[in-house]
């Protein structure tokens, strides 16, 4: 019978010991368990690259959660009730792809509507890791339905799933009504021992932990199986006794291919409302294979063209059929997931409908929310701060902003590793809240010290749709550094707010002077880095920062003061959004030299125009705190700005030059800095390092004298 399990030699003559016989409680299940380990060795065998062990070994608790425990309409993969599925092995994507074929995913158009057709297409199997397939090496968020987030970085797919059961658990205390229950979807992920040892992980299913997240289920592969061989080589912990530490309910399932011991693991998952479950299924890699079985050769290469025959007889498979459906297996998923995921779609957007009618308000809110779009009229809000010589640090102006927008736009929620005091990202309005167990609807997140797990658990918030910030000083932004990349990746409106951005941080010393970071953060494709120079740069790069929806942004801020430039002299701060802009010219037409500043360094550009101006000098004056929004303005714009002709040009930043060239030249000059910092006061270490009023005005002379 097609799909049945059959013995197989291994070399000569010996009887193979995979350790485990498929338990299934009919042939069909068999059948479709089968179908998605041989589309797996397939894809991976016809692109000659990929990793097919892990599809072979988990397989049937893939099976097993999307035909019998998945809240999920095929039909309709954007339903917003729907539980998620997130695949952190990513390197495994093969196991993803089969069952989105499977399952029948709908494809959707760039709307994000359902279109016609599957999401993943045979000829898409066909052409796993080829140019322009969606089929991608790891998944990627966006090039399928159903790819809930881009995996791949091991220990970053469970982070996020933290960040989306904490989204679930947050839109039902705060949108939920008595009749209503809408939200509070379930959220499975499966990992890898790599995701296991990896630190954000731990630091992910440490908050997890400590927020009772009962909606939240890992299932961790262990296969004792590595790159290098088995993971005794370095690894030797009881995860088990970690995660109980760590306030999880925990399950082992000895045989990954007991389909009803799996069952019962995740009915176990569901009984359990007030702790995160972790169900420890021991697998064999592999599975199968007469001579790749339960070693790391079956890991990250294709089995062989002849190891794969093999496989596929023991599998009770056609041994020279490719790519091949049973149409019984596409039944079988369609009577499954397909047919309780349109049930359950279907009550609840009777529900969602009559929830229109009773609370019209919450409900346009969520239709806003789903469409990705900011509330209406939120920019109303915004601050217009006073000249003021004494001024503020931009962090404390950033606090000032954040609260006033914060009553206008209800799915801002964020918060900080440990730092909201000193970051000033506290929202304080009646309505705010801490999130924890005792208030899901919190807009205050405490993340703890744990930068790597923020960073990760923000980017499950955003694909949730949830609106987030997180928080921490910029040289700790190494720490959130991985998690930022996938933010843009993905195209996710995660806000970074990142304070103490120099050596103005003072006496900490260079441990924490961030001085590489700017050039670190630019150098991500699509972050966009704002570094405001007063309170109502600040207050603009809130308006410009919040109006994108497709990328994520790094706000830098002081923790020294900056005054507030009279904008009845200077231009007004509305340039920021264009990310450069002429705050002042010493005279009409073409200026002889121009001199750009960023943040704090702003000011010590002002003070040298002016004394460059009251000598006669035609200077102008830049402001430049975003060069990607920069970069985003027709030549026409940049060349007003800074005209090409003009060559004689001086850049001022607390950090290095490194990409400044583009907007100075080869020959243009650079006040800033070419090592770490030290520690003393602010205002020595910028004597020391030579970031002066007196060295701008000298530079820019030298500029005038070679140009």
């Amino acid at each position: 019978m097609l799909g049945q399990n059959k013995p197989v030699t291994r070399g000569a003559g010996v009887s193979i010991q995979a350790g485990q016989r498929l338990m299934a409680s009919s042939t069909q299940e068999l059948l479709s368990i089968n179908t998605i380990r041989t589309l797996s060795m397939d894809g991976v065998q016809k692109a000659n690259s990929g990793h097919p062990g892990t599809p072979m070994a988990l397989a049937p608790v893939t099976y097993a959660i999307w035909n019998h425990a998945l809240r999920y309409d095929p039909a309709a993969p954007r339903w917003p009730g729907r539980d998620r599925f997130v695949l952190s092995c990513g390197h495994a994507s093969m196991l993803l792809y089969s069952v989105l074929h499977l399952a029948q995913v709908r494809k959707l158009d760039h709307h994000g509507n359902p279109a016609d057709g599957p999401a993943i297409r045979l000829d898409d199997l066909r052409n796993f890791r080829q140019l322009h397939s969606p089929c991608a090496g790891h998944p990627e968020y966006g090039e399928a339905a159903g790819i809930e987030t881009t995996t791949g970085p091991l220990g970053q797919g469970v982070g996020n799933s933290v960040g989306m059961a904490m989204a679930a658990q947050w839109f039902a205390a705060r949108y939920n009504r008595p009749g209503f229950d809408l939200f509070g979807y379930d959220v499975y992920a499966l990992c890898s021992d790599g995701d296991i040892m990896e630190g954000v992980a731990c630091e992910a299913a440490s908050v997890a932990g400590h927020l009772r997240l009962g909606n939240l289920c890992w299932i961790y592969d262990d296969n004792k199986i590595t790159i290098e061989g088995e993971t005794e080589l370095a690894f030797s912990e009881d995860v088990a006794r970690r995660f109980e530490g760590l306030g999880w309910h925990t399950v082992t399932v000895e045989d990954a291919n007991d389909l009803a011991a799996i069952k019962q693991a995740l009915s176990s998952f569901r009984a359990t409302p007030d702790k995160p479950t972790l169900i420890i299924l021991r697998s064999v890699i592999g599975y199968g294979s007469p001579n790749k079985a339960n070693s790391h050769s079956a890991h990250g290469a294709p089995l062989g063209e002849d190891e794969v025959k093999l496989t596929k007889r023991f599998y009770g498979w056609p041994e020279d059929e490719k790519f091949l459906v049973p149409p019984e297996t596409l039944a079988d998923f369609a009577a499954g997931v397909g047919a309780r995921g349109s049930a359950l779609r279907g009550e609840w957007e009777a529900k969602f409908t009559a929830y229109e009618t009773a609370y019209p308000e919450q409900a346009a809110e969520l239709r806003r929310i789903w469409a990705g779009k900011s509330p209406a009229n939120w920019e109303s809000a915004l601050p217009v701060f006073p000249a003021d010589a004494k001024g503020l640090a931009t962090r404390v102006s950033s606090g000032k902003v954040l609260n006033a927008i914060a009553p206008t736009y209800p799915w801002l929620v964020g918060g900080s590793a440990d730092l909201a005091p000193s970051t000033m990202t506290m929202l304080e309005h009646a309505d705010a809240g801490h999130f924890g167990h005792h208030n899901y609807g919190g807009r205050n997140l405490h993340f703890g010290i744990r930068e790597h797990a923020m960073g990760s658990i923000c980017n499950g918030l955003a694909l949730s749709g949830i609106r987030p910030y997180g928080a921490t000083f910029f040289v700790f932004s190494d720490y959130v550094r991985p998690s930022v990349r996938l933010s843009s990746l993905m195209r996710l409106p995660v806000l970074y707010v990142f304070t103490h951005d120099s050596i103005g941080l003072g006496e900490d010393g260079p441990t924490h002077q961030p001085v590489e970071h700017l050039a670190a953060c630019r150098a991500i494709p699509g972050l966009v880095v704002l570094r405001p120079g007063d309170a109502n740069e600040v207050s603009e790069s809130y308006r410009a920062l919040l109006s994108l929806h497709d990328r994520p942004t790094a706000l830098v801020l002081s923790r020294q003061n900056v005054p507030t430039l009279d904008r009845a002299k200077y231009a007004a701060a509305s340039g920021t959004a264009r990310g450069a802009y002429v705050l002042a010219d010493a005279a009409p037409g073409v200026p002889d030299v121009i001199l750009i500043g960023t943040g704090t360094e702003l000011m010590l550009c002002v003070a040298a125009y002016e004394q460059l101006a009251a000598a006669g000098v035609k200077a102008r004056l830049v402001s430049m705190p975003s060069w990607e929004l920069f970069d985003g303005q027709d030549a026409s714009y940049r060349d007003s700005v800074l005209p090409p002709a003009v060559t004689a040009r001086v850049a001022v930043e607390a950090g290095l030059r490194m990409g400044w060239d583009k907007y100075i030249g080869l020959s243009g000059r650079f006040v800033g800095m070419a090592s770490f910092g030290a520690s003393a006061p602010a205002g020595a270490l910028y004597k020391h390092f030579g970031i002066t009023t007196e060295r701008i005005v000298a530079e820019a002379r030298a500029a005038l004298g070679s140009a």
